[in-house]
């Protein structure tokens, strides 16, 4: 099979892209074209999930799902197409100048979208003070955990990338720890939540605020996810 693999942390964002029709290996197969494999958080994971899509055949990757805003001028539910996507230490992927072009005629005819770079870190920044602080320090506009290293896969093989993300928790939010911790291996684990909240409960008013943001991501990242399955690399 040719086409597309798409890299989500979490099954959450993946529901984003619609059901899955077969199952193939270690992936899943969302249409003809389309490949799909959850990998967890973090940049070893997401690795490791770009090169099983590899393996099962695609032919370009991407990294898709939600991502922390750093620049101030981003709300919940913004969609960012990145030109490049960087680390910390200086390493620089460019996405796929004509597949972006393509993703931005069809995405704009559901959702505004903005470009920019994507900054990828080994841990989430979850303080508004480190949020304005990287925004400075790089002028990403906003971060992830996955989508360096998919770029890393997709550069070592020669093979097209692209990186999709919309904005859940803004510059201005503080990122409840206890998401973080519920959020290992691609599924939120509640009663990991609960645990959190129980042993810090004032994260209570950020949660709740949080869940309010997700839902106006979850929404923009379906509607860009239509845009994503007929679009091809």
């Amino acid at each position: 099979m040719k086409g597309v693999g798409v890299v989500a942390a979490l099954a959450a964002e993946a529901r984003a892209l619609g059901p899955t029709v077969r199952r193939i290996g270690d992936v899943d197969c969302l249409g003809e074209a389309t490949l799909l494999a959850v990998s967890g958080m973090g940049c070893t994971a997401a690795g490791l999930a770009a090169g099983r899509l590899i393996e099962a055949g695609a032919s370009a990757l991407m990294s898709f799902g939600l991502a922390g805003g750093l620049d101030p001028r981003l709300s919940a539910g913004s969609v960012v197409f990145p030109s490049e996507v960087i680390s910390r230490d200086g390493a620089r992927f460019p996405t796929s100048v004509t597949w972006r072009e393509r993703l931005l005629t069809a995405a704009l005819m559901q959702r505004p979208v903005t470009g920019g770079t994507l900054l990828t870190c080994a841990q989430a920044i979850d303080a508004v003070a480190d949020k304005a602080a990287a925004f400075r320090d790089t002028g990403a506009v906003a971060v992830d955990m996955e989508s360096l290293a998919v770029a890393e896969v997709a550069a070592a093989h020669h093979l097209p990338f692209m990186a999709v993300r919309v904005i859940v928790d803004t510059a201005a939010d503080r990122l409840p720890r206890a998401v973080l911790a519920a959020s290992q291996g691609g599924r939120v684990r509640i009663w990991r939540l609960l645990g959190g909240l129980a042993l810090a409960p004032m994260e209570f008013a950020p949660l709740i605020r949080l869940a309010g943001r997700y839902r106006t991501a979850t929404r923009s990242l379906a509607a860009v996810g239509r845009a994503v399955l007929l679009t091809p690399a």
